[in-house]
């Protein structure tokens, strides 16, 4: 048996880059000369990520088709020609045992071209509702390891196996992280600390929600540590250092960030989801309205629906906010309801599980 080559095509947002590395890190566990290769799509935030994790990666000329008619729509019938062929070269030069995909639009070209080419495809839905590449994909992919029940509605019934998502290694251990990590941030004791993050671009709602919300926070003896985002970190960190607040551009240390929360507002991307589960802290989800077939929406519901979580929706923040915060942050019963039910749905052994499913294909 020779060695294992694997490629793994996921990017454009963290949500899709995290969950490929954290396999790759897996099969390179058990296989620990085998050779990988990633695939993104050009100038997007993989062609960054993934060498800081170590890996090689190769950026294809693609980008999604936009929903409303623009004029980069009409470069887009080049460009999937394009990272068709390209994605067909890298193929043919480094010859796959597997490709492995985590969604996204590199993915969707060098899905396709490994199917044409017989070679073993498994994919990975993050979402409770996913999205047009993988549901194209599904019919010749061999295996797709899913996060939700009910996807049946979308992928072949018989390729299924619910594995739930890869999250990054360091989050399986943050419950004795909380003094180590209230040091880190350099937080003060007898204050509630409330993390906010909005995926690793930032969320525009909810940075105006803080922004106005700092003085309320301020008498509820709240300090925040603010995760505000690549696109809006110049706009917002005069507030750095004022008033119990920090701001963060990026969270590198994710571990200590949930280590030293007592309550978590975020956005219900699935990745931002499966971590949460696992971290088991209480969760205020504010969905984003704007993301294909308002699937944020349904993977928040899916914890709240378990009496696991809270959800405030984008157009009810004004109304709800302060009101439902407050009561949670008063009641320390019920936070600690929260954390414990959602920890209850964490799929802890996702990465094990979907990389025992990656074996067998290759075994095959």
């Amino acid at each position: 048996m020779g060695k294992y080559k694997v490629i793994l095509s996921g990017g454009g947002t963290g949500g899709h880059i995290y969950p490929a590395i954290a396999i790759a890190n897996e099969i390179k566990s058990r296989y620990l000369d085998a050779e990988f290769l990633f695939v993104g799509a050009k100038d997007r935030m993989e062609m960054e990520k993934v060498p800081q994790a170590g890996y090689n990666i190769k950026g294809l000329w693609i980008t999604g088709l936009q929903r409303s008619f623009t004029l980069k729509n009409l470069s887009f019938p080049f460009k999937v020609i394009s990272s068709l062929w390209g994605a067909r070269k890298i193929i043919k030069s480094f010859k796959p045992d597997i490709v492995i995909g985590t969604g996204g639009f590199a993915s969707g070209p060098l899905l396709k071209m490994a199917e044409m080419a017989n070679i073993p495809v498994l994919i990975q839905e993050q979402n409770s509702y996913p999205g047009i590449t993988n549901k194209l994909l599904a019919k010749q992919a061999n295996k797709i390891c899913v996060a939700y029940d009910g996807l049946e509605r979308f992928f072949p019934k018989e390729k299924i196996v619910k594995t739930g998502n890869p999250v990054r290694k360091g989050l399986l251990h943050i419950g004795g992280k909380g003094d180590e990590a209230k040091k880190f941030f350099n937080l003060k004791e007898g204050k509630t600390t409330l993390l906010v993050i909005g995926g690793s671009l930032g969320a525009r709602r909810v940075n105006e929600l803080i922004e106005k919300e700092l003085d309320f926070f301020d008498t509820q003896n709240v300090q925040v540590i603010w995760q505000c985002g690549k696109l809006y970190y110049n706009k917002y960190k005069l507030y750095d250092n004022t008033k119990n607040v920090q701001v963060h551009e990026f969270l590198n240390n994710m571990d200590f960030a949930y280590g030293a929360a007592d309550v978590v507002i975020s956005r219900a991307g699935a990745g931002s989801v499966s971590e949460l589960c696992i971290v088991g802290k209480p969760v205020i989800f504010v969905p984003s309205p704007n993301v294909a077939e308002d699937h944020q929406t349904k993977n928040a519901m899916a914890i709240v629906d378990q009496d696991a979580a809270m959800i405030i929706k984008e157009e009810d923040l004004d109304a709800d906010f302060e009101n439902k915060f407050s009561q949670l942050v008063a009641s320390s019963e019920r936070k600690d309801e929260l954390g414990s039910n959602i920890k209850k749905l964490a799929l802890v052994d996702a990465t094990k599980e979907i990389v025992n499913e990656v074996e067998k294909l290759l075994k095959k």
